[in-house]
């Protein structure tokens, strides 16, 4: 299986003193890094398939966090910059909710303190933590279970895929908005495809165009927020399936199950470690009592990102 990471692709964003060290990591490590963490006064880190490790300021690995660079004030604000082209407060409702996605569908956790007011958070500032998760792309992820995901007439069942956070739910359904959108004869039928891509993340569009393959019959609603750009997608897309991520209101499952009602398949995640457990939340009651998926897909890192826990049919 080919895995692309985009390691190299986001040290451009990252301030000059961490970028020469990150640049200098040996090239196994950084095929094996999902996230690069970097939090001010404390240790620079990699989360990799097979654990933490801090970066000394060599770029050498290290187990003790003492060894690692401190990063400092100066390389947040200055890797602030770069990721929002010198204008944070264009981008202020995105930090708002915590992330800011990079070109490549790379999406950067940031936290940091809290402004509230009337009991609702208006804007965070000494913005001093991020979490930069990197997009992988997988082609074929999504061989192994397809087949147990399409119907006898070829045609694509509603599934849910479950998984905690880091388990390569995005990375699944994007293969498989990918293979749907193709085809393949014999097997299941050529779809049209709409992808309601809230974080950018699925598609990575840059500039209109999308950075990963989604396929030649896929449309990509880069930005929308999910109930609207699922409303804005089966009222002028009529799609065969609709593909989003990590469903989390309530009003993101009403907006599925309107799509469902309209007779459009849906694929979509959610976090969570069991059918059982999105039963608990308002949104996957809503979601199990109209019936909406034919397919429960649960994901773990147990043998790493994506490994296949079950599939059940619904």
């Amino acid at each position: 299986m080919r895995e692309r990471v985009g390691y190299d692709q986001v040290l451009k964003y990252t301030a000059s003193p961490l970028r020469d060290i990150l640049g200098r990591v040996p090239e196994s490590l950084k095929a094996e890094t999902l996230e690069i963490r970097i939090r001010q006064g404390r240790p620079l880190a990699l989360v990799t398939n097979s654990g933490i490790v801090f970066i000394s300021p060599t770029g050498r690995p290290e187990l003790d966090p003492l060894r690692g660079y401190q990063v400092r004030g100066q390389d947040c604000r200055l890797t602030l910059q770069l990721m929002t082209r010198s204008s944070v407060y264009m981008v202020e409702d995105k930090l708002v909710q915590g992330f800011l996605t990079l070109p490549g569908g790379h999406r950067v956790g940031i936290t940091g303190s809290g402004y509230v007011e009337q009991g609702r958070l208006q804007a965070v500032r000494d913005l001093g933590q991020l979490n930069i998760r990197l997009a992988r792309e997988v082609p074929d992820a999504a061989m192994p279970i397809l087949p147990q995901l399409i119907d006898g007439e070829g045609r694509f069942q509603s599934t849910l895929v479950v998984s905690p956070p880091g388990c390569g739910k995005t990375t699944l359904i994007r293969d498989i908005a990918r293979q749907l959108s193709w085809g393949k004869p014999g097997s299941w039928l050529r779809h049209t495809v709409a992808i309601v891509d809230e974080r950018g993340e699925i598609a990575a569009v840059w500039q209109g165009e999308p950075q990963a393959d989604c396929g030649p019959c896929t449309d990509v609603l880069d930005g929308y927020p999910k109930a609207e750009g699922i409303a804005v997608a089966v009222r002028a897309l009529a799609p065969d399936v609709l593909v989003t991520d990590e469903l989390g209101t309530l009003e993101d499952a009403l907006a599925v199950v309107e799509a469902a009602a309209a007779g459009i398949s849906v694929l979509a995640s959610i976090h969570g470690d069991s059918w059982e457990g999105v039963n608990k939340r308002p949104g996957g009651r809503l979601l199990a009592q109209n019936h909406v998926f034919r397919r429960f897909v649960l994901l773990s890192r147990r043998r790493g990102p994506g490994t296949v826990e079950k599939v059940e049919m619904l």
